[in-house]
């Protein structure tokens, strides 16, 4: 199996356009999506700070309170997914 480096993968969809890109596989984020992610409690956290596209950002706001937790519950369902790639 031939795979090419990821890098060169980044730069290709890089150059993409949105509309060009499969999003098919990927689950749509919308509110259903928040209700069945899993939400899991770690023992540290860490404050960091972070810059949100701001309709993203509002729209997390929109949804209730613990739009921090969901931020990270969202990227723990990504990590939980990649990690062994």
């Amino acid at each position: 199996m031939n795979k090419k480096p990821i890098k060169s993968d980044l730069k290709r969809l890089d150059a993409m356009a949105d509309k060009e890109i499969d999003y098919s596989e990927i689950a749509e984020f919308d509110a259903e999506f928040l209700r069945t992610v899993e939400m899991k409690i770690t023992p540290v956290k860490k404050a960091v700070s972070i810059r949100l596209d701001a309709d993203v950002l509002d729209w997390l706001k929109s949804q209730g309170k613990g739009y921090q937790s969901h931020i990270n519950a969202v990227l723990r369902s990504y990590y939980e997914a990649h990690k062994n790639h």
